[in-house]
């Protein structure tokens, strides 16, 4: 069945719900078996309660489009990510042109794990992009104007989706609603772009 493509004012609010303790930032006192998770900006209070009262685990599902690779994992529980998990994932949204692997920003899986739960599916996030090379972050801007020069992707913080039965104007409209970073909306190629810049949308 379609997901209607309306975010009507009941799903906002339900959304808002989740979203009290859908995303889960590395706070000071809180353990973190990862190195560098690095979160900008000042949270507060009321962020701090959202975190403690947070999910006890947070688990996504991929397939990589240009790879066939799938991966389902939990990466982060009881206050934790998981540095194993976090590599699984580096490894799959490897630039999969040159196979260099690079970290992933976590809160970009928490975006994807709050956009998850904002729209409610289990499917899996389809990827056509993840972490990209200079090298092929160049070779792209070659052929498309739409390619930023300093992409975020190149700092293994941006993601490009699709997910079976949605509609991206679905998952752009909910991105929007969470704005938690860039949102960009390519309904000619079937996907939508995310990243854990400041908010913008295009």
């Amino acid at each position: 069945m379609k997901i209607d493509e309306d975010i009507t004012i009941a799903s906002r609010r339900k959304f808002l719900m989740k979203l009290a303790y859908g995303s889960v930032l590395a706070l000071s006192g809180c353990g973190i078996e990862t190195a560098s998770v690095r979160h900008k900006g000042e949270y507060s209070e009321q962020t701090r309660e959202a975190y403690l009262h947070g999910p006890s685990y947070k688990t996504l599902s991929f397939e990589h489009t240009h790879t066939g690779e799938k991966l389902k994992i939990t990466y982060f529980e009881h206050g934790r990510y998981f540095k194993d998990a976090l590599q699984e994932v580096n490894y799959l949204l490897r630039d999969f042109r040159t196979d260099d692997v690079h970290p992933i920003d976590p809160a970009l899986l928490d975006q994807l794990f709050d956009l998850k739960q904002s729209i409610g599916f289990n499917k899996p996030f389809l990827i056509l992009s993840g972490y990209r090379s200079p090298l092929t972050n160049a070779r792209l801007r070659k052929h498309s104007h739409g390619v930023a020069e300093h992409s975020y992707h190149m700092q293994g913080r941006a993601i490009d989706i699709r997910v079976e039965g949605v509609s991206c104007k679905t998952i752009k409209n909910n991105a929007l609603v969470m704005a938690q970073g860039g949102v960009g909306y390519y309904p000619r190629n079937n996907f939508v772009h995310l990243d854990t810049g400041r908010y913008r949308t295009w």
